[in-house]
């Protein structure tokens, strides 16, 4: 089977076929209308085995989480996914693999009517590179640079779970049977935010998706808006799973330095609390969002506890180099 043949037989059968895709996967490049009345975001992820995913990951799971990254950035930006390329590199000719890749990768994609248009199939070490384009009203995308000194910090879902999942795959770390599947399955398929996402648009002044560890990640904010935040750590939502299996202090370690939780972390000012607790409630799915502390103006992240002590543990997230 030819790499031609591969793609026909495995990469165009997408169920989703959106009318602002004029020509997709065939051609030496895909046309696509926008809609008329909104701006274009634009992301790219890509994920090489065994430092994105673990190499024991079922293709099904490295299919799905490849999208989902990348729809997580989108989420962050309040844009409406619509159309992804994808490149994939394969050690090798292996069918029953890109099957069960492209099973995950398309039931992620249809979820959110979202049409795959093109991209390369190459061979090599595996890794996959996808870039995800959506939309958004003019002017309305959230950046990382809106934050405004008293605007509430909030935070989607429970953190660290994704990090204590890989503590168990690669290092036997011991998860108690009644919360094991949810634990993994929040690190091989994350949920990407878009309801939330999209709910946000003008209302958060700033947002980010939680990919390298929330402290990290919440610092791009305070350097790209030029402010600070105080932090609670003991309002940190965590799991069940997580405080059952760790201490508190490694429990609150963990979520605050832990990657791959591809929650959102987002700013909004105090008088739209209300506002904000309105448009979440009229999602369909009930989705958990907690406050966790405020942007101060003063620079730097200041981490303390219920009764005032600072939190002096570890807060350095995931880095590439």
């Amino acid at each position: 089977m030819s790499e031609f043949d591969i793609i026909t037989r495995y990469f165009s059968t997408q169920s989703t076929h959106r009318p602002d895709v004029l020509t997709g996967i065939g051609d030496d490049a895909a046309i696509v209308k926008p809609l008329a009345g909104y701006e274009l975001a634009i992301t790219t992820d890509t994920l090489v085995k065994g430092i994105h995913f673990p190499e024991s990951t079922l293709p099904y799971d490295i299919g799905y989480k490849s999208l989902a990254v990348n729809l997580s950035d989108l989420a962050a930006m309040g844009a409406k996914p619509a159309f992804v390329t994808l490149a994939l590199t394969l050690p090798k000719k292996d069918t029953d693999f890109i099957q069960s890749f492209c099973h995950g990768f398309f039931t992620l994609a249809n979820r959110y009517d979202v049409q795959l248009i093109g991209g390369d199939l190459t061979h090599g070490p595996l890794s996959i590179t996808i870039q995800a384009m959506g939309y958004t009203l003019p002017e309305q995308a959230i950046l990382r640079s809106g934050a405004k000194p008293h605007d509430l910090i909030y935070v989607t879902g429970t953190l660290g779970d994704a990090g204590l999942a890989l503590q168990h795959l690669q290092q036997g770390m011991t998860i108690q049977s009644a919360y094991q599947h949810e634990i993994i399955k929040r690190l091989l398929r994350p949920e990407p935010q878009i309801a939330i996402g999209l709910s946000l648009t003008s209302l958060a002044t700033a947002a980010i998706d939680i990919s390298d560890g929330l402290a990290a990640d919440l610092n791009h904010i305070l350097k790209a808006s030029g402010v600070g935040a105080r932090i609670n750590v003991d309002k940190l939502p965590l799991s069940q799973g997580l405080t059952h299996t760790l201490t508190a202090d490694k429990a609150i370690a963990l979520a605050l330095t832990a990657g791959d939780d591809y929650e959102l972390c987002f700013t909004v000012p105090a008088q739209k609390q209300i506002e904000l607790e309105k448009r979440l409630s009229n999602l369909t799915c009930n989705y958990k969002y907690t406050c966790i502390g405020e942007i101060t103006a003063n620079p730097g992240l200041t981490l303390h506890y219920n009764n005032g002590n600072h939190y002096h543990g570890p807060v350095l997230g995931y880095e590439h180099f």
